[in-house]
């Protein structure tokens, strides 16, 4: 396990942090949920029916939403939440469906964090999400970034997961919220945004969204180290970011890497997943009120068990 899986375990255990699984009809999940419960990181709420369920989950609470005491309070507030969008009757329908049921019990206070996807799409997971629990005041959408470690090798990757074409605005939230993000991993943020371009050497449509990303992503948050256009090699080598942007406080020594869209950001973090030997821990979403995370439908064990781990960390952000 990587040093910062274990710090961000010394840092959850303890804290009573409930994370909802809505995928209690998965083997992985409920071994994953299990595994957690057992060593005292989480409370871990497998939202199901206990009579259905084969396999021990004696560590975790099971909640089934047809029979639950907050299903009618959840159908009210839903219909609240979502103004206008939503009748009593279809909030009563979504509510049988596991994944909005969870989710309200995160907006509902009645646990910090979800982690769902080994058996639903990206959307099944990151809809109610985005309906119910929302994204931060200042935050526009969401996004998915990659946590690559390698040895003692820890980067950021982001957005490889979520929006095929982002505007300046929203490279400018991405950057922000990865800094943050960084942190959280115990790395100290500089954040570089990538391009085919190193400071102004072309210029083109593509070259200026991120141009003036970096210019708003400064004026938000003028105290992080966030600087671009650059290609990856000035942004990650020393002599190669002294040369090309060598008034750059990031060049040559990025640790936390926005791509420009993502064709880029899936293909560059599986390059050097497979190529270069890193571990990608993700994609962890980023940007929402409450943390909610998304699994591949090909996870193990050990990624849900992971995920889990840092949506709970992911709780007790500021």
């Amino acid at each position: 396990m990587s040093d910062i899986m274990t710090t961000l375990k010394e840092k959850i255990k303890g804290k009573n942090i409930r994370i909802v699984f809505p995928e209690s009809n998965d083997s992985r999940i409920i071994k994953a949920a299990q595994k957690l419960g057992k060593e005292g990181l989480i409370k871990p709420v497998l939202i199901g029916n206990t009579e259905t369920i084969l396999e021990d989950v004696s560590m975790c609470e099971v909640v089934n939403p047809e029979t639950s005491s907050f299903y009618n309070e959840f159908v009210q507030a839903l219909v609240e939440r979502r103004a206008g969008k939503c009748s009593y009757e279809q909030a009563q329908e979504m509510l049988k469906q596991h994944n909005y049921f969870g989710t309200m019990m995160v907006y509902m206070n009645k646990a910090q964090g979800l982690v769902s996807g080994a058996a639903h799409s990206t959307g099944d997971t990151v809809r109610p999400a985005l309906q119910i629990i929302k994204t931060k005041p200042g935050v526009s959408r969401t996004f998915g970034y990659f946590l690559m470690v390698r040895g003692h090798e820890q980067y950021i990757m982001g957005d490889c997961a979520i929006n095929p074409n982002p505007d300046s605005e929203a490279l400018a939230e991405f950057a922000i919220e990865s800094a943050k993000a960084a942190k959280l991993f115990g790395i100290d943020p500089k954040v570089a945004l990538l391009s085919f371009s190193t400071n102004g050497s072309a210029l083109t449509d593509e070259t200026k969204k991120v141009r003036k990303a970096v210019e708003i992503a400064k004026k938000n948050a003028p105290d992080l180290a966030i600087d671009g256009e650059m290609q990856f090699d000035a942004a990650f080598v020393k002599s190669v970011g002294e040369k090309k942007f060598p008034d750059s406080s990031v060049a040559g020594q990025a640790n936390t890497f926005i791509f420009p869209d993502l064709n880029s950001g899936n293909i560059g973090y599986k390059i050097a997943q497979r190529l270069g030997d890193f571990e990608a821990m993700g994609p962890v979403l980023a940007g929402l009120n409450k943390p909610v995370n998304d699994l591949s439908r090909g996870c193990s064990v050990e990624d849900a068990y992971n995920t889990a781990i840092i949506t709970a960390a992911q709780s007790l952000m500021e």
